[in-house]
């Protein structure tokens, strides 16, 4: 005999997640073992995400669905659609069709409205929210090849290092007003196609440079003596964060919009941190929420190498890999006391950008190394006495549940030989508490 009770349909699903995870399989048999149980379960962040980057590479519709799936098995609630980038345009646009057409890396490689609306309401039913970013006003290199007229330093090519941080250079000109039109017409379009009351705009990376000698820029500097590219981006910043407000959306940036530029984001505006984790608490601490990704812990990228064809020597730019452990190891709350201010952490995303990942790997780039950081975002780092979580405590558990994930379809890479999850504490490192640890 079993009960659950919970306050939301939401909760009643996590709690049969929780019975589906004690059960134990024994060869034919499976049982749930140390019966009778009661258990008292909440999550501790609200926010408990992955960010997809469906821009630098496709992903099908199905392997989504297989990633949702995967997220309801490790209670993540978020799936963060990086859907567009500098490299492609994936997702129809009725308003700017020939975005789509000549954006896509190919017909087939497109999410046509039905698709979309597809995923939301699949990750609705595992109680995931769908949250999409359109990132601008940089890393829209793919806007130029529909218009052109709007853009700021297209392709610079080869020194593109000088305009962009990563191949194609190009960014919305923000002296030009259109591109402010432009803008706010894709918000009315998506914020009708995604309904979730939070939008991510972006607003990371942005260049100096290519809009310091961009000549449409410096004419309009000419014509209005006192401004420049800063005051210029603070009025863009302001121009479509107000518009966003107006369609009863909430702005989720990245924080340079708010550490980077003299804007002042409404003070709803959820801040994404990831440059370090230091960028938490300044966070919370100037009243804003913060979204954990700091890049030397949670993304899932690092350490494949580098990607540029001609640098063979080259590594990642956020080296080394970012192992369980190291995902494991990381409390969004460190560094920051006060009550209010802890409060203002709302959750974590693990970031998986896709430059070297597509549909064919992205179940071993995410899992378990996503399960990680979910354990975290759920229970928080420390046991109810206090104390804080070990790796080698969660090892065990982190094990059995990867072996749950490939046994419903994920294919999650393994943590160790299999003799070492047979034998728990026998694959430790002698003194690892004299050993450094990668910062």
């Amino acid at each position: 005999m079993a009960s659950l009770k919970a306050k939301t349909p939401f909760g009643a699903l996590r709690g049969l997640e929780t019975f589906s995870q004690l059960v134990v399989a024994n060869g034919q048999s499976r049982a749930i073992q140390k019966t009778p149980l009661h258990i008292e379960d909440r999550p501790f962040f609200p926010h408990r995400g992955i960010l997809f980057d469906t821009s630098r590479n496709f992903y099908s519709v199905e392997s989504i669905l297989r990633t949702l799936d995967a997220m309801s098995y490790n209670k993540m609630n978020v799936f963060h659609w990086h859907i567009v980038d500098a490299q492609s345009w994936p997702v129809e646009s009725k308003t700017f069709p020939e975005l789509q057409k000549k954006g896509a890396y190919a017909a087939d490689m497109t999410y046509s409205y039905a698709d979309v609306k597809r995923i939301i309401q699949y990750a609705k039913e595992r109680g995931i929210r769908v949250i999409p970013e359109f990132d601008v006003p940089g890393h829209t290199y793919i806007v130029g090849e529909v218009f052109p007229e709007l853009m700021s330093c297209m392709n610079m090519q080869p020194n593109w290092d000088q305009y962009a941080a990563e191949p194609p250079s190009g960014q919305l000109n923000i002296a030009k007003p259109e591109t402010v039109e432009f803008t706010n017409k894709l918000f009315k379009e998506y914020t009708e196609l995604f309904t979730d009351n939070v939008f991510h705009l972006g607003g990371d990376e942005v260049n100096r440079k290519c809009w310091n000698e961009d000549p449409d820029v410096q004419k309009y500097l000419a014509a209005h003596p006192g401004e420049d590219v800063e005051s210029l981006l603070v009025k863009w910043y302001a121009q479509v964060h107000d518009y966003l407000g107006s369609l009863n959306r909430t702005a989720f940036t990245w924080e340079e919009t708010l550490f980077h530029s003299n804007y002042t984001p409404p003070m709803d505006t959820i801040v994404q941190t990831w440059i370090d984790e230091q960028s938490i608490p300044k966070t919370v601490a100037k009243g804003y929420r913060s979204i954990a990704s700091p890049a030397n812990y949670y993304y899932l990228d690092c350490g494949h190498g580098a990607w540029l064809s001609n640098w063979a020597a080259g590594n990642s730019w956020c080296d080394p890999f970012k192992t369980w452990m190291k995902i494991y190891s990381f409390d969004p709350l460190a560094n920051i006391t006060d009550p209010a201010q802890q409060k203002l952490v709302t959750g974590a995303e693990v970031a998986m950008w896709s430059e070297q990942s597509d549909e064919i790997t992205i179940d071993k780039y995410l899992w378990p190394r996503a399960a990680a950081m979910a354990e975290t975002a759920w229970s928080g780092k420390k046991d109810a006495t206090g104390r804080v979580r070990t790796t080698e405590e969660v090892a065990s558990r982190l094990h059995e549940q990867r072996f749950r994930m490939v046994g419903r379809g994920i294919g999650a890479e393994p943590m160790q030989p299999l003799w070492c999850a047979r034998n728990p504490g026998h694959c430790n490192f002698p003194d690892a508490d004299k050993a450094a640890v990668p910062a």
